[in-house]
């Protein structure tokens, strides 16, 4: 059923349970998601953001409830995503008189996904849209996470509908984020942030000043994934802050492995032994038994990263040398980081860890630790002193 999130503002978006990858490649969505849209009905009714293919009669079901679905006059399209884009052509097919309103860079991404030759209105920051008693402000965030993507602001309900931004991936016969647990909703809101926002860290401090600038009040945010934050929405914005700065993080340290016969392995440990006596907290991460989702989320607020690899062919082993594909392109901030392992008659897999630390833009705190086969007593120690170490420099940069 349609749930109200402000007067006369209607979500209408549809709810998968089922997927556990989403975007087509690693983000493991362990609870579902939802795709928002919201239904603003005034003197002439709104629909903000659509669905993806598929989960349109979701969403028309629930429109229904409210108007008829034709009497739609604007379709605002906040990103040209198919997640949620993907029902435009459904919707101005039983809208035929509705005009599509996006930014000029959605011109070319919903123009190559849409093909429909609707009526169009292409807006900007600034930009105002009357509905009657309610006005759409239109605030551009390019990269947030597309170049298109922009925020639509209504000021009569203090409410932002910002798509992407503050949202989770979490399935839910709930609405709001203060009806559920609340250790679930931010576990889902960090791993959400870590894993799509994380590259953009310095345009979201931007945006958010800019926003403050403007002088937006908010007394909802209602996302295109997850719940609607009703009840002191304005803690989402300052986490993104916190996040985007790097500036709160936690004297943690992740060590992030993947090992063949165990030899890396038993190095982790001795590693984490020397971390704990620096008195730093650790967590031992495997891989491929940890997913990249849950690797990044728990990143995010860890001041250290170790990663690890046994040497196969020269180069680390697969799945910790995608874990590092991940961190060069997420490029998180402010963070230390060392690589170790274990070779046998050939090495060179913590030097291409070593250089891709640095390709992230990690900070190579010291120098990588790699012993050969299988770790005596004299590496043991050797890998406690490594961990002390590294410990002692995380304390030092989180005091």
């Amino acid at each position: 059923m349609p749930i109200q999130i402000a007067p006369n503002v209607y979500w209408v978006g549809a709810v998968d349970w089922n997927v556990r990858n989403f975007h087509g490649y690693t983000f493991q969505t362990h609870r579902g998601t939802s795709f928002n849209s919201y239904l603003i009905v005034d003197d002439h009714i709104t629909l903000v953001d659509t669905v993806m293919w598929g989960f349109e009669e979701q969403m028309f079901r629930r429109i229904a409830e409210v108007v008829d679905p034709a009497r739609i006059e604007y379709v605002i399209a906040n990103h040209g995503e198919p997640d949620h884009s993907g029902s435009i052509a459904a919707v101005m097919h039983r809208a035929p008189n509705a005009t599509l309103v996006h930014s000029k860079r959605g011109s070319s991404s919903i123009g190559k996904y849409q093909t429909g030759g609707w009526l169009e209105r292409i807006v900007g920051s600034g930009d105002t849209l009357s509905l009657g008693h309610k006005t759409l402000t239109f605030l551009e965030a390019a990269m947030l996470h597309w170049p298109d993507t922009m925020f639509t602001y209504v000021p009569e309900d203090r409410l932002l509908l910002p798509n992407d931004a503050f949202g989770q991936h979490i399935a839910s016969a709930e609405r709001f984020t203060d009806e559920i647990d609340q250790a679930v909703l931010w576990d889902e809101a960090r791993k959400y942030y870590a894993n799509i926002l994380t590259p953009f860290s310095s345009l979201i401090l931007k945006k958010v000043a800019e926003v403050q600038q403007l002088g937006l009040q908010m007394d909802t945010i209602a996302p295109s994934h997850g719940l609607v934050w009703r009840k002191n929405p304005m803690q989402i914005v300052e986490q993104y802050v916190q996040w985007a700065s790097g500036d709160h993080q936690a004297a943690r340290v992740l060590l992030v492995y993947e090992t063949m016969w165990g030899s890396t392995e038993t190095l982790a440990r001795a590693i984490m032994e020397g971390i704990v006596q620096a008195g730093v907290q650790a967590r031992l991460l495997p891989v491929p038994q940890t997913d990249h989702t849950t690797v990044m989320g728990e990143m995010l607020e860890a001041k250290g990263i170790l990663v690890g690899s046994a040497c196969h062919n020269r180069r680390p082993l697969l799945h910790i040398s995608a874990i590092m594909e991940d961190l060069i392109g997420l490029k998180p901030v402010k963070k230390l980081g060392a690589a170790f392992g274990s070779y046998g008659w050939s090495s060179g897999a913590v030097q291409i860890l070593e250089k891709g630390l640095q390709e992230a833009g990690i900070e190579v705190a010291q120098p990588a630790l790699a012993t050969t086969w299988r770790p005596d007593g004299s590496d043991w120690g050797q890998a406690v002193a490594f961990g002390r170490a590294f410990g002692e420099k995380v304390k030092a940069a989180v005091r």
